[in-house]
């Protein structure tokens, strides 16, 4: 790679590397995937517990039990995240993601979903309060340059929020299958179908995550066990 290759990938956040990939692609695809899945059944969560007929507080306490849930969650993370690995608990999230929308396609109880809204990564607010944002943001905290971070981060945040919103803006296709003969509640569970789903393509994506390196001067490693140039 020459020295102006070498920069333009600096100033972009991105570092060269051989067939492994690029770990902050990877995090943003799954980012997008995530927050698609966040947005979609943040909208049609309501809708598909009123559909099983909870009435408005129960509603509500399946709400603030998976918010609950997200921060008890994401403060284990930041006691664990040290000694398990960002990339290690990140594919147990995403397997914990797939299994939330399983659940939730499958509970009909009062009890079963709250304990799996508690348990689980359903987001109702659709904005980035669950555990995989920290553990996101440790691994492109140590994949971008110094130079090259704040516009990583920018990224990050906008493919995050636009995939939110077309999530949110799918939430109508359940209307449209109805058209077609799907009974409603059918319907609805099947977007909880597609956030197992979505969950699955997350899981695929950390996966392919090289796994962090620490950074060892004398020897002259990348912190994502490439070889750094010399300068």
């Amino acid at each position: 790679m020459t020295d102006s290759a070498a920069s333009k990938a600096a100033a972009a956040g991105t570092m060269p590397g051989p067939a492994i990939g690029n770990p902050i692609q990877r995090i943003l695809v799954a980012r997008g995937l995530r927050d698609f899945g966040d947005g979609l059944v943040a909208v049609l969560l309501p809708a598909y517990l009123l559909a099983l007929g909870f009435g408005a507080a129960g509603v509500g306490a399946v709400a603030t039990l998976a918010l609950l849930g997200s921060a008890l969650m994401t403060l284990g993370v930041g006691v664990a995240g040290g000694r398990a690995g960002p990339r290690f608990l990140l594919l147990l999230a995403a397997g914990l993601m797939t299994a939330t929308g399983v659940g939730f396609a499958l509970a009909v109880g009062f009890m079963v979903i709250a304990l799996v809204a508690l348990v689980g990564t359903i987001n109702p607010s659709a904005g980035s309060v669950s555990i995989f944002a920290p553990l996101e943001q440790a691994l492109l905290t140590g994949a971008s340059s110094d130079s090259g971070r704040t516009a990583v981060f920018a990224r990050y945040s906008l493919v995050g929020a636009l995939a939110a919103a077309v999530g949110a803006l799918a939430a109508g296709a359940p209307k449209l299958l109805a058209r077609i003969g799907v009974t409603e509640l059918e319907a609805l569970r099947s977007s909880f179908l597609v956030y197992a789903a979505l969950g699955v393509a997350c899981f695929l994506a950390y996966r392919s995550i090289p796994v962090l390196l620490p950074r060892i001067a004398a020897s002259g490693t990348h912190r994502w066990g490439r070889p750094a140039e010399s300068s």
